[in-house]
């Protein structure tokens, strides 16, 4: 009973410390700390290696050890774009074919393109953040929604999609023995359920929002926009493609080390073609590595509270009492995950301490591989997104200057409410279909 009170409450003073400006290397260990405390864990130097500091680090330690390279060719891939004018190409050219009344739609369709081609959900933040700046600017808008929009195009209807090269598609793999492309039919029509309800939703805050006198509202630090000349829009996508490409025909013989390589060559690729348009390709590389680490390290702090909670009785009751669940498997799978990612405040984090306690059990039962597959992915995209999220920190403060009081609530209607109902989509075609 206390060990079940003691992990309610530090959730809960996890996302309250979050919402409250709180650095999450503070936080995420202080409120580790409580659950093992209330856990009556010890605090280190146990001889299992079931104290505090052994499994916060254990956790925040092999999350970076599994995903770095990912993050940081993905961060600095993210950044060459950036650096070289590719990625502004690439917007610049979907503003100029929709036009500016369509600013809003011209940002989630970047941060989708971006996201589905391989570059991190963190680095297309910081890459399209100035452009939607700049859009948010020309169109006055209320900037506080920049955040949601971004967040509404990288981490809802691409992330978790069959074939994205995101790492909240491909951690599956590793547990399940599938591909990234697993029940892409059923993918299809659950992202686009996703991507067009929740841009209806995302234009109607906003009209909301401007009807009730709000209006963009310029700041100090805001960025220059860059006036040089870009290169072709297609030098940017050719990159994309190749990390696309790349995924596609080594998954299956590299499984998860197939990003790795994907990722790898669309850094070559864009190096190999846009060259000659580095502003500075030092900083770039710093930059990148500097980014990389800061995404990683915001994931792996909450992966380390995690890692605790894991190891306390309330979370094994819980994870018992979520696989016991009657009725259909798939159902019990979705609420496990979704549990556990909003435990950790991280769909990958979730996924990597939640699969091998759940995989083996569900597929033991004979649940298809596939289906498990694309239930896990999205509906770890779902709670995953609570206040002490690493990107919606990293989003919220670090990028748009927000605070979480008036940023955080029209980015949890797009990326917690529109993916639960993508869950109960998916269910419903898995179940009935």
């Amino acid at each position: 009973m206390l060990s079940t009170l003691g992990l309610i409450v530090a959730l809960s003073g996890l996302i309250w410390l979050t919402l409250r400006g709180m650095n999450l290397f503070i936080s995420a260990p202080l409120c580790a700390l409580v659950v093992a405390l209330s856990s009556h864990l010890s605090l280190f130097n146990d001889t299992s290696g079931q104290d505090f500091v052994s499994l916060y680090m254990s956790g925040f330690s092999g999350f970076i050890q599994a995903w770095f390279f990912m993050f940081l060719l993905g961060s600095l891939f993210g950044k060459f774009m950036e650096d070289t004018g590719a990625a502004d190409a690439i917007a610049r050219y979907i503003t100029d074919k929709i036009g500016m009344k369509h600013a809003v739609f011209a940002i989630v369709l970047a941060c989708a393109l971006l996201t589905y081609g391989g570059v991190s959900v963190f680095i297309v933040a910081f890459s399209v953040y100035p452009m939607a700046l700049s859009l948010f600017k020309d169109a006055n808008l209320p900037r506080r929604f920049i955040p949601a929009v971004l967040a509404f195009g990288s981490v809802t209807f691409t992330m978790t999609s069959a074939g994205s090269p995101e790492i909240q598609n491909w951690i599956p793999i590793k547990y399940l023995g599938t591909s990234p492309y697993a029940a892409w039919q059923e993918s299809l029509v659950v992202a686009l359920f996703m991507a067009v309800l929740g841009y209806f939703l995302l234009v109607k805050m906003i009209k909301k929002a401007v009807n009730n006198g709000e209006q963009f509202v310029a700041r100090d630090g805001d960025p220059i926009e860059d006036k040089r000349h870009l290169p072709h829009p297609i030098t940017g996508l050719i990159p994309l493609l190749v990390v696309l490409l790349l995924s596609f025909f080594l998954h299956e013989q590299l499984q998860q080390s197939a990003l790795i390589v994907a990722l790898l060559g669309g850094v070559l690729a864009i190096c190999a073609i846009n060259f000659k348009y580095f502003k500075n390709l030092t900083q770039a590389i710093n930059l990148g590595t500097t980014g990389a680490l800061v995404a990683i390290g915001n994931t792996a702090a909450v992966v380390g509270f995690g890692a605790v909670a894991k190891g306390t009785p309330a979370f094994q009751e819980a994870v018992a009492l979520m696989t016991s669940i009657p009725g259909n498997e798939l159902v019990g799978a979705a609420i496990a995950i979704s549990v556990i990612a909003a435990l950790t405040g991280s769909a990958s984090g979730g996924q990597a301490i939640a699969l091998p306690l759940v995989a083996p059990h569900y597929l033991d039962l004979g649940v298809d591989a596939n289906q498990l597959h694309r239930v896990v992915a999205i509906s770890s995209g779902a709670l995953d997104t609570l206040p002490h999220n690493g990107y919606v920190v990293t989003t919220v403060r670090a990028i748009c200057g927000e605070k979480h009081q008036d940023a955080y609530w029209p980015l949890a209607v797009l990326t917690v409410c529109v993916p639960l109902l993508g869950v109960a989509l998916v269910l419903g075609l898995f179940i009935w279909f």
